[in-house]
C-alpha cells in the first residue's frame, strides 16, 4: 500500500471518523453519533472536536465536502463528507496495521500457554 507510514497509527477519533465514513458521506452529526456508536461509547467528541477533526482532515485530503445525497426539501442545506480515495488508504492501512497486531498478539498468547 502507498500510504506514508508517518500518517500511522491514527488517533482514535480519527480512525473512527473514516470508519463512520467508509459505507457512504454522511453530515457532521451523523458522524459524531456513528463514532459514538461504533467505539461503543468509548470516543465521545464534542461538535467542536469533530469540526476541527474534519477541518484536518480536509486540508489533508483525506475527506471531502460533497453535495448532500438525500436532501430533505423542509431542511437547509447540510455539508456532507465523504471519503476520498486517499483516506480509504490510509483507512484500510490502518485496518492492516491492526490486524497484524492482533495476529501477534494472539499468536504470543497462545505459545504461553501451551
Amino acid at each position: 500500500m502507498n500510504t506514508n507510514p508517518a500518517n500511522l497509527p491514527l488517533r482514535e477519533p480519527t480512525f473512527y471518523i473514516l470508519l463512520s465514513l467508509s459505507p457512504r458521506s454522511k453530515h457532521g452529526y451523523a458522524i459524531l453519533k456513528d463514532v459514538e456508536n461504533l467505539s461503543e461509547g468509548g470516543v465521545i467528541l464534542s461538535t467542536g472536536t469533530l469540526y476541527g477533526a474534519l477541518k484536518r482532515l480536509l486540508d489533508q485530503g483525506w475527506i471531502k465536502r460533497v453535495v448532500e445525497t438525500h436532501p430533505n426539501p423542509s431542511d437547509r442545506e447540510r455539508k456532507e463528507y465523504a471519503l476520498t480515495p486517499l483516506g480509504r488508504r490510509v483507512l484500510n492501512a490502518e485496518i492492516d496495521r491492526l490486524h497484524r497486531l492482533v495476529t501477534i498478539a494472539k499468536s504470543q498468547t497462545r505459545s504461553e500457554t501451551l
